[in-house]
């Protein structure tokens, strides 16, 4: 069993057991019990009726927060020439091309949060498959990270775009702001990712699809939201 600290506990024992909360209330929660002394990520964590073996029951997709995530995301370019450029102007943190695929494969720090490349680049940037893999940073076109808009691309995720996929277990975790977030902020970002996941249900999925959705803050506890407020909470995305 894990062992928790003294503020942890303290925490955790704000929430009433088994409750599922109104989604506004949760993410209040959430910022209520935050006790670091750093300013926390708040990730939301859906648990779906998906069975992830099976490839057409995959979930993933990107999506664009309202408010952003409050995280300074560090993105690195596979491009060449003019995208290079592109990339460079958009602020991107690292740019370059077949140097930087070697760069990484004689060991270079991944000293980033996200890739992007563009196509002609993927044949290179594919030997550094298991090196990124793992840590899910390959670029990948269902995910629009695969892409001629370079800069397009860059200024969106800078500017708050992020990609949510399932893991193996079948869910999806994905950071929706600060604890420092107004909470009406974290409930439209909340809102938004939330309609996504929804619209991104696969068509053999039967049968009910989010089971579960909890919201914390980065050293704090779990709080459940009332999935019976899905529709409510999807309204709230337009």
């Amino acid at each position: 069993m894990t062992k928790h600290g003294k503020k942890y506990t303290a925490a955790a024992s704000s929430r009433e057991a088994g409750a599922g909360y109104e989604p506004r209330e949760a993410l209040e929660l959430v910022k209520a019990n935050a006790f670091a002394k750093f300013d926390e990520s708040v990730e939301a964590n859906f648990r779906l009726g998906i069975d992830a073996k099976h490839a057409d029951q995959g979930v993933r997709g990107t999506v664009s927060l309202p408010h952003g995530t409050g995280k300074d995301l560090r993105v690195a370019v596979f491009a060449t020439g003019e995208k290079a450029r592109e990339a460079e102007e958009a602020g991107a943190d690292i740019v370059g091309g077949k140097e930087l695929v070697k760069e990484i494969q004689d060991g270079r720090s991944l000293d980033f949060d996200l890739t992007i490349s563009t196509p002609e680049l993927m044949s290179e940037v594919g030997k550094l498959g298991k090196m990124l893999g793992p840590r899910g940073l390959m670029p990948n076109p269902k995910a629009g990270t695969v892409t001629v808009d370079i800069g397009k691309t860059v200024g969106e995720f800078k500017a708050g775009k992020v990609e949510y996929r399932n893991d193996r277990a079948g869910n999806v975790h994905a950071v929706i702001g600060k604890v420092s977030f107004d909470a009406e902020n974290l409930l439209q970002n909340l809102a938004v990712l939330t309609d996504a996941i929804m619209r991104a249900r696969p068509s053999s999925v039967k049968g009910i699809y989010i089971r579960h959705i909890g919201v914390s803050s980065t050293m704090g506890p779990g709080i459940s939201i009332d999935t019976s407020r899905l529709d409510e909470l999807q309204a709230l995305s337009h």
